[in-house]
């Protein structure tokens, strides 16, 4: 089932992933946990598993799980011969790291909602999640030194981002400081799926303080995901099979660029509504523009791709 030519990302393209580009995970509507999820507790257990088998039941505590620690999904199938092999070598390999990362095995046939959390397109499909959010490493198989490479280059970035914890440390993290009232307020209301309250929080924060660049992207990040909330994958399908008869049809060329980043097809994203504006005048191109600057604020502004980005808007404005 894996896709002709499917191949790990290089270790250089894994140590420029950036933790924004996707809906966040975390963030997903999800009953509370039970007891017997089998998932592993915070860091400072001294017996929790380094292999979980991938619920929807324990999905969003493992989700939880990767602000302490990085989260290795690995999406498979009994029909991929590829599989079983693979979760062998990742099984082996995790263990190796010695509680620095959990593997969380996601069969996609007892549970296909995960396979569409992260919208894989083969298996078996190995996906990152670092608080939260998605990280992209490799689809088909791998050998055993592809995927150390790989989990060096995301355990550099779990550092990078404050992610340092494991499992069995004997003794848990320092408790984070509390969020500012309002950013704690639209975090709740993310955590109970209402996404249009966590926006109205976030706008109340740039009220009071304008420059707050984290409430700028979570504003942007909350707006993108209550427009995806509802979205089926059959409705999906038709938005993008209409883009590519409507290229100026702004609604749908939007909707599709949303798709993009919460697939982490982030320059296909921008590169759609760049073209738009391009090709366009008058309020859809100032429409299309302010969408891609809230786009920007989603992924990072510090991120390579935006930069690039901003070149591209700037060629077609002026």
């Amino acid at each position: 089932m894996s896709s002709p030519g499917s191949r790990p990302v290089s270790p250089a393209a894994a140590s420029q992933l950036n933790l924004r580009g996707a809906v966040d995970l975390s963030a997903l509507r999800r009953p509370a946990p039970s007891a017997s999820s089998g998932v592993p507790a915070a860091p400072g257990g001294s017996s929790q598993p380094l292999r979980v088998d991938a619920t929807e039941a324990n999905f969003q505590d493992l989700v939880q799980l990767s602000a302490q620690i990085p989260v290795l999904f690995l999406l498979w199938s009994n029909r991929s011969l590829e599989s079983s092999s693979l979760l062998q070598i990742l099984e082996g390999v995790v263990e190796s790291y010695a509680g620095k990362v959990v593997l969380a095995a996601a069969d996609v046939d007892a549970f296909p909602q995960l396979a569409q959390a992260f919208q894989v397109q083969a298996i078996p499909t190995a996906v990152a999640v670092l608080k939260g959010q998605p990280v992209p490493l490799f689809e088909g198989p791998a050998s055993d030194q592809e995927i150390r490479t790989l989990i060096d280059e995301l355990l550099k970035v779990a550092e990078a981002n404050g992610v340092t914890g494991s499992i069995g440390a004997g003794a848990p993290d320092a408790e984070a400081p509390p969020l500012p009232p309002l950013h704690q307020a639209a975090f709740d209301a993310i955590e109970a799926g209402d996404y249009a309250a966590a926006a109205v929080a976030y706008r109340q924060a740039l009220a009071e303080k304008p420059a707050d660049a984290e409430a700028k992207a979570g504003l942007a990040q909350v707006e993108l995901m209550g427009r995806l909330e509802s979205l089926t994958a059959a409705e999906a399908d038709a938005l993008r099979h209409r883009a590519a008869e409507e290229p100026d049809n702004i609604e749908v060329q939007l909707s599709v660029a949303d798709l993009d980043i919460s697939g982490g097809h982030i320059e296909d994203a921008f590169n759609r509504i760049i073209v738009f504006i391009g090709r366009n005048f008058g309020p859809e191109r100032e429409t299309a523009r302010v969408r891609l600057l809230e786009l920007f604020n989603v992924v990072g502004i510090s991120d390579e791709r935006v930069a690039k980005a901003r070149q591209g808007l700037a060629r077609v404005l002026f």
